[in-house]
């Protein structure tokens, strides 16, 4: 009878027809070309404030900033630090609309004094030449614009081997900076803090030999969130694959509280940006396969929802909401999605971590190089060609 009683139900089971239809796919809309601009001088990154859009970077030797309007047209262009070779690699703007630039520049250093018993040769007779500045970019530099204006402050603070800052991250208590710098065995993950004064703490430097740190998050409590990669032991957690993505604890007396490795062996892994929301972005490598990699972490660093995406570059996020990346594969999601070659795609996910909307830039954009947002524009992407950088917005 029970066996009779299962048959039946299996019976009515494949007989009633699916009340869910599957899930409708996604149309990929085009992002809308805002300007284009030239790709002579490097450009690092952008930041929006407001209706502004101000590109950083660095020119020969020397760091800029430039500022556009909606409609492509210069607001204003300056040198970050005239005087001495400098780079700007990271942004970020603060709810007063000053803008934070970071990144490393070469501090004037005193030239050594002659001893009492010699006397330098002078023949023409010149007079004392200046303080000459160091040739390394050893010191961390910030460049605050004020909210309305073009007028840099600088920022900086020595430190003891050149410095390569990757991301930094502003709030009401002051700001953050992340990136790597030279240790005597090879590269160390550089964490360092300062206040909105520009008074810097202690640096912290975590790993010896193959750390960097990419992106960087403040929380309310005071305690950091750090992420990058890492192919030696930290906080106790060893290497699983040949380069591991790492997430790391910070509190807020400059101490690693916890590690979280990624799992995947014989794979080259990292995590090259984060938001607020623990929206990560990163990429995995394993042998001729490159993905880009979106998770959703709890406040905890448990994963909740993850994707992966077949890709050729970097993966940059944006709230809870936003990933940027160069697909270069089928998305099941998406309709009609078979890039012939890798193109530029902005996804958004609903909170349940479903995507919801796709944006594509053409198919002769190269590269993702930045991914911000305002109330006033909206979701602002960037992205390179060959010969030009091109500035996208939703709408």
């Amino acid at each position: 009878m029970k066996r009779f009683i299962t048959l039946v139900l299996i019976s009515t089971l494949i007989a009633t027809p699916s009340t869910q239809a599957a899930p409708k796919k996604i149309a990929v809309k085009a992002l809308n070309l805002v300007t284009t601009i030239s790709n002579k001088e490097e450009v690092a990154g952008f930041v929006v404030s407001a209706k502004t859009i101000i590109i950083f970077g660095t020119s020969v030797d020397k760091s800029f900033a430039r500022a556009l309007d909606i409609n492509g047209q210069e607001l204003w262009n300056i040198p970050l630090d005239p005087n001495s070779p400098s780079i700007a690699s990271a942004g970020a703007v603060d709810s007063a609309g000053n803008i934070w630039i970071a990144g490393s520049t070469s501090l004037l250093r005193p030239k050594p004094t002659p001893s009492a018993t010699s006397t330098p040769l002078n023949p023409d007779a010149l007079s004392n030449t200046p303080d000459t500045y160091n040739p390394d970019l050893s010191a961390v530099a910030i460049w605050k614009i004020p909210s309305g204006t073009s007028s840099p402050i600088l920022y900086s603070a020595q430190q003891s081997a050149p410095v390569l800052i990757s991301a930094i991250a502003v709030d009401k208590n002051g700001l953050s900076l992340v990136g790597m710098t030279q240790s005597v065995k090879g590269s160390s993950g550089f964490v360092i803090s300062a206040n909105a004064l520009g008074e810097f703490g202690k640096p912290l430097l975590i790993g010896k030999t193959s750390t960097t740190l990419d992106a960087v998050v403040r929380h309310s409590d005071a305690t950091l969130t750090v992420t990058g990669a890492s192919s030696e032991t930290l906080g106790g957690k060893k290497l699983a694959g040949l380069i591991d993505g790492v997430v790391i604890k910070i509190s807020k007396t400059n101490t690693i509280l916890s590690v979280v490795r990624s799992s995947a062996p014989k794979a080259e892994r990292n995590w090259s940006s984060a938001t607020s929301a623990l929206l990560l972005g990163g990429s995995v490598v394993t042998g001729i396969k490159t993905e880009s990699v979106v998770t959703k972490f709890s406040n905890s660093y448990v994963p909740t929802w993850t994707y992966r995406f077949a890709s050729t570059g970097p993966t940059l996020t944006l709230g809870s909401t936003y990933a940027f990346f160069l697909s270069k594969g089928v998305i099941p999601q998406l309709n009609n999605w078979i890039p012939k070659t890798p193109q530029p795609i902005l996804l958004s996910f609903d909170a349940k971590g479903l995507i919801s909307g796709a944006f594509s830039a053409g198919i002769d954009q190269r590269e993702i190089v930045g991914l911000s947002s305002s109330k006033e524009l909206g979701v602002v992407c960037l992205t390179a060609s060959a010969e030009t950088i091109s500035i996208f917005t939703l709408s």
